[in-house]
C-alpha cells in the first residue's frame, strides 16, 4: 500500500495556506474535512475569504512610520498582536495535545489562547502547560448546573474572560461531515471506508491517536464518560445545546462568573446592541467560519454596521476568513479591536505543530507591520475606515 498522503511538502511552509495544504496531507480526510468543510453548500465559508480579498487598502507614502506598533489592550490585557487563538472544538484530533501546544505557542507569542468546551485537553491540563490562563469558551447547555461547572473549573485555574457562543441554537448541516459519516452513525461499508483512511495515515496514528492519548473530551468527561468519537461528540450536542436561550440568560452567566464575559456569534446591529444592553464586555462579529447558517453575510460585510451600532460601548473581535496579516489590518480598519484565528492555528498545528502556530503567528504579524508602514500607520489602534479605498 502507498501512503502517498504522509508524503511532506516540497515546499517550506510560510503562509496559511500552506499550513492547510500541510494539514491535508497529514490529516485523515475526515479529521480535515471536519475542520476546513462549512455548512451546506459552504457559500458563507468561502465569502469569509472572498469578501476580504475585495476590501483594498489605501496606499499611502511620504509619511513617517519608523515607529509602527501592534500592541494593544483588550479587556484587561496586554497583547503582542491584535489577535487572538479563538476555539476549536476536538482540536487535540488534528495534533498530540494540540490544544496544549497552541497555548504554549500563543504564550510564547504574546496573545491569548481559547479553550473549547469541546477540546480534547482539559481546561486544568492546558493551564498546566502554560503560565498564562486561556480563556474559556462556553456553550449554553441545557444542563445549566454542568455549565456552571465549567465556569467554576475556568474560574479555578484563572481564566480571565469567559467567551460564551451564541450562534448554536441547533447544529447547521455540514455535508462533508456526512459524507465522511463523522456525526452519524456509520454503515458497514463507512466504517470500512473510515478505517482505510486512517489507515493510509500511519504519522498520524503513531504521532495522535497512539502518542496524543486519551482522545477524550477533557472537558466532558463527568458528563460523556468515556467519549472519544464523533458519535459520542453528537450525541452531546444533539442532546446539550439549548435552543430556548435568550439574552436574558446572560443574567444567569453573570452569576456564576466574574470575569469578562463576551459572546460570540454576532452578526446583526440589533443583536449588537442587545448584547450591550445585557452588559457584555465583548462581542465577537461571526458567522461560525461559515459552519452554521450558510447564505448569511460574510464577517467582514456585516462587521462595519456592527461596530457602528456599538459605538464603543464594547469591545468588538472579529472572525472569520483571517488568512494574513494583512486581512487582520482589514478587519481592524472595518471596526475590530482585535481578530480571532480558528482553522488558521489548526491548520499549522496539525502541520508543525507548536512550532508552527508559531510561526505562523510572526508571519501574520510581520504582514501586519509591512501593510501598517504601507498605508502611513504608526498603530493598529488607530486604524480605521481611513485606511481603506
Amino acid at each position: 500500500m502507498r501512503f502517498s498522503a504522509d508524503r511532506p511538502l516540497n515546499v517550506q511552509p510560510a503562509t496559511v495556506r500552506d499550513y492547510r495544504e500541510l494539514a491535508r496531507r497529514k490529516l485523515p480526510r475526515q479529521l480535515f474535512d471536519y475542520a476546513d468543510g462549512g455548512a451546506y453548500e459552504e457559500a458563507t465559508m468561502k465569502a469569509n475569504e472572498a469578501d476580504l480579498e475585495k476590501v483594498l487598502l489605501r496606499q499611502r507614502v511620504m509619511r513617517d512610520v519608523s515607529v509602527r506598533e501592534q500592541e494593544i489592550e483588550l479587556l484587561g490585557q496586554k497583547l503582542s498582536m491584535p489577535a487572538i487563538l479563538g476555539p476549536v472544538g476536538l482540536a487535540g484530533m488534528f495534533a498530540q495535545r494540540a490544544e496544549v501546544q497552541a497555548a504554549r505557542a500563543a504564550e510564547a507569542i504574546g496573545i491569548p489562547f481559547t479553550e473549547s468546551t469541546v477540546s480534547i485537553c482539559s481546561i486544568e491540563e492546558v493551564a498546566e502547560a502554560t503560565s498564562v490562563p486561556p480563556w474559556f469558551q462556553l456553550y449554553v447547555m441545557r444542563d445549566r448546573g454542568y455549565a456552571e461547572k465549567l465556569m467554576a473549573r475556568a474560574e479555578a485555574v484563572g481564566s480571565p474572560v469567559l467567551m460564551l457562543t451564541i450562534d448554536l441554537a441547533v447544529v447547521g448541516a455540514r455535508h462533508r461531515d456526512t459524507r465522511n459519516a463523522m456525526l452519524d452513525e456509520p454503515s458497514t461499508w463507512a466504517k470500512v471506508r473510515r478505517g482505510l483512511d486512517l489507515v493510509s495515515h500511519p504519522r498520524w496514528i503513531r504521532e495522535v491517536a497512539l502518542g496524543g492519548k486519551p482522545l477524550t473530551f477533557g472537558n466532558l468527561a463527568e458528563v460523556v464518560p468515556g467519549a472519544r468519537t464523533p458519535e459520542d461528540f453528537k450525541e452531546w450536542v444533539d442532546a446539550q445545546f439549548d435552543p430556548s436561550v435568550t439574552w436574558d440568560d446572560i443574567a444567569w452567566v453573570r452569576e456564576n462568573w466574574k470575569g469578562k464575559l463576551v459572546v460570540k456569534g454576532v452578526l446583526d446591529p440589533e443583536d449588537a446592541r442587545r448584547a450591550v444592553e445585557a452588559g457584555v464586555d465583548g462581542l465577537v462579529v461571526s458567522n461560525h467560519g461559515g459552519r452554521q447558517l450558510d447564505a448569511v453575510p460574510s464577517t467582514a460585510a456585516a462587521l462595519p454596521a456592527v461596530a457602528e451600532a456599538v459605538g464603543g460601548q464594547t469591545a468588538v473581535i472579529a472572525d472569520g476568513g483571517i488568512r494574513n496579516g494583512l486581512d487582520m489590518v482589514k478587519m481592524l480598519a472595518l471596526g475590530a479591536e482585535a481578530v480571532i484565528l480558528g482553522r488558521a492555528w489548526a491548520w499549522s498545528v496539525a502541520a508543525e505543530g507548536q512550532a508552527g502556530v508559531e510561526k505562523m503567528l510572526r508571519v501574520l504579524r510581520s504582514d501586519a507591520d509591512v501593510a501598517l508602514a504601507l498605508t502611513g500607520q504608526n498603530s493598529v489602534r488607530d486604524l480605521d475606515s481611513s485606511a481603506l479605498v
